[in-house]
């Protein structure tokens, strides 16, 4: 890729691990009250590196995905059209109204439907990359509000910004919701417990990509018949973000994990495609083997679980969820997002 050119702008972005609080960071879900979530940036990075000049046309543009082993040409970035094939690329090409002339390339290092924000973390080292090139300068938050946008108004995903701005931040953070308007806040934890809280995570995939378009589908429409579980639900996990911040700042960390227990109570309140028999499944595994909370990652209905585990019986716990077909992922906090970088070659 682009062997000729001397320049190449390289961006990274972390993907993030949910505590509690998803789903109320959908604007939907928090006109009336608040959204509140918890979260933390992870080690597993979303990657885009752009080479001016490596399309062969002033005007023209290659997008390579490493994930899906896939090429898109245009020889005009403006003759760009979305047909479900790297898409995300495509749109946060149009948003930022670069001139063409490039190469992009993609990569993620998590697995695919993993509930762990990669597609949010890909707009936001893809506008990392483009805004490089362009000589745009951008606080994380106009990074995180531009991905956002790019999903929901370009794309048409439904879905919230908590993802967004992990990748954008990083960190520990407390954001609320509402509707449209974000705030932010790091939660700015004591190194002990900062280390002690990443000790007895465990972070597997079952194995199953989950398809959040579909699960996010079918709880909006429960939400706004007024469905009286989806609503109490909703609101109990907005309540639950805010004890577990306060947990967490109190340095309860039993406390946190009885609350991540509650938060995937409320989670399969919201529609029964939260779970299913290998989820359920893979719980009763972990708690049998000394998991004292946990949940699912994202929408749900696949991708990702967290467990939280009694002390140092995280190895046990995740021996037997690899035994039992699930992929244990090690990871570490990160306190830095979006990163951009320039490798000549």
């Amino acid at each position: 890729m682009g062997s000729n050119s001397l320049v190449m702008y390289r961006s990274r972005a972390p993907v993030r691990i949910d505590f509690a609080g998803g789903w109320t960071d959908v604007a939907e879900f928090c006109l009336d009250t608040p959204g509140k979530v918890v979260n933390a940036a992870i080690n597993i990075y979303s990657y885009a590196s752009l080479v001016p000049g490596a399309a062969n046309d002033e005007k023209g543009v290659r997008i390579y995905s490493s994930d899906y082993d896939s090429y898109v040409e245009a020889e005009d970035v403006r003759k760009l059209e979305y047909d479900g094939n790297i898409d995300l690329v495509k749109g946060a090409i149009r948003r930022m109204n670069v001139a063409g002339g490039f190469e992009i390339a993609t990569q993620s290092h998590a697995p695919a439907g993993s509930g762990l924000g990669t597609s949010a973390a890909m707009g936001v080292a893809l506008i990392g990359a483009l805004s490089q090139y362009a000589g745009t300068n951008l606080l994380g938050y106009e990074v995180a509000e531009m991905a956002s946008e790019i999903e929901r108004r370009e794309l048409g995903i439904r879905g919230g910004k908590q993802d967004h701005y992990s990748s954008a931040i990083g960190g520990i953070s407390f954001m609320e919701f509402r509707g449209e308007e974000v705030l932010y806040s790091r939660i700015d934890l004591p190194r002990s417990t900062v280390l002690e809280l990443q000790k007895n995570l465990v972070l597997c995939y079952t194995g199953r990509s989950r398809l959040s378009g579909d699960v996010h589908r079918s709880i909006f429409e429960n939400f706004e018949k007024g469905e009286g579980e989806t609503v109490s639900a909703m609101a109990e996990l907005k309540t639950i973000a805010v004890e577990l911040k306060n947990a967490l700042m109190q340095g309860d960390l039993d406390g946190y994990a009885e609350l991540l227990d509650e938060n995937w109570r409320n989670q399969q309140r919201l529609h029964p495609s939260v779970t299913n028999d290998n989820i359920d499944e893979l719980f009763s595994i972990a708690r049998r083997e000394g998991a004292r909370g946990g949940k699912a990652l994202g929408a749900g209905g696949g991708g990702c679980l967290l467990f939280y585990c009694r002390a140092d019986r995280e190895p046990q716990v995740a021996k037997a969820l690899a035994e039992a077909g699930a992929q244990v992922i090690r990871f570490q906090f990160v306190f830095d997002g979006l990163e951009g970088w320039k490798s000549t070659g």
